[in-house]
């Protein structure tokens, strides 16, 4: 898995995921609670995307000190390519993040 930290972010306490699932597709959220997101995804009761798709593996997480901050890099994630999602993940893994 992998983790950034906003620039900006104090607290962190808004965070921007991204977990890859069965099939190998990413799904990109926002949560205050990763752990607990991550949990609802693999039990069934998160997004209808990931319903299907289970067991989930996060493998990218942001932390933000707002929620707009966080709510607009996960629009900006949700509209990269795959590949670029992929290069998020990759390039981090690279840096032991």
């Amino acid at each position: 898995m992998t983790t950034s930290e906003d620039p900006g972010a104090s607290g962190g306490e808004h965070h921007v995921y991204v977990v890859e699932c069965s099939d190998g597709s990413y799904y990109t959220g926002y949560t205050t609670d990763v752990e607990r997101r991550v949990a609802e995804h693999n039990a069934g009761d998160g997004a209808k995307y990931t319903r299907g798709r289970r067991p989930v593996t996060l493998v990218h997480v942001e932390a933000f000190d707002s929620q707009s901050r966080a709510m607009q890099r996960e629009y900006a994630i949700k509209q990269l390519s795959r590949r670029a999602k992929e290069r998020i993940v990759d390039e981090e893994d690279a840096e032991g993040g």
